[in-house]
């Protein structure tokens, strides 16, 4: 397993940029030995993230880079609050 991939936890938190908000969580790490991981992104589902879209992984975050990510996730990630209540 690539050492980026060792770093990452179920349940780590998923992020577009550092400091950004929350938009996912860790759901599997390599599955079947594969450098990927997959991702669930509330009202989208899961997604897989292949290695060379992260840009890093530390202290229970993932943080992807929007750039090397598939457009069905960046659209997913639009609509990822969208049932949240302000202020609840």
């Amino acid at each position: 397993m690539d050492a980026k991939l060792s770093t990452i936890r179920v349940g780590d938190q998923v992020y577009l940029k550092e400091g950004g908000e929350e938009c996912g969580a860790v759901r599997e790490v390599a599955p079947g030995g594969r450098n990927e991981i997959t991702v669930y992104v509330e009202n989208g589902g899961d997604f897989t993230i292949a290695l060379d879209a992260i840009r890093s992984a530390h202290d229970g975050k993932v943080v992807l880079d929007r750039g090397r990510i598939d457009q069905r996730l960046l659209s997913a990630v639009k609509h990822a609050h969208d049932r949240e209540e302000p202020g609840l």
